[in-house]
């Protein structure tokens, strides 16, 4: 099984039920509380390359929507990710890292999946 790392921030009902959801299947994992302890540029520059920053930046939380308009307009991916290093919890949670394969968000299906693979 390679090093998985699941991000996100500790108190989100969302990493919750990821955490929970891995405990009881008995994967081992670290995680990365992005609040307390940050993300690095690159790191979401990599994601963003990976996944799309589309997919990585949460237009659906509170902290986007209280943005002004002016920062939410023409965003590109150097902006999304301003953004996001600037203010995490504007980032989708969980991102569940595989060692490879990467997965924004929750579903239990796809992680028995991606689990079963990795």
């Amino acid at each position: 099984m390679p090093n998985i790392t699941i991000y996100g921030i500790k108190n989100c009902d969302t990493m919750k039920k990821a955490r929970d959801w891995l405990d009881a299947h008995k994967v081992e994992y670290a995680f990365h509380d992005y609040k307390a302890a940050g993300i690095q540029p690159k790191m979401l520059e990599g994601w963003a390359k990976k996944v799309g920053w589309e997919v990585l930046l949460n237009r659906a939380g509170t902290t986007f929507k209280k943005l002004p308009d002016d920062k939410k307009l023409n965003l590109d991916e150097a902006k999304a990710v301003a953004l996001m290093v600037e203010q995490p919890s504007m980032i989708k949670r969980p991102v569940l890292d595989l060692g490879g394969e990467m997965l924004v968000g929750f579903k239990p299906e796809r992680y028995a999946e991606a689990v079963k693979t990795a």
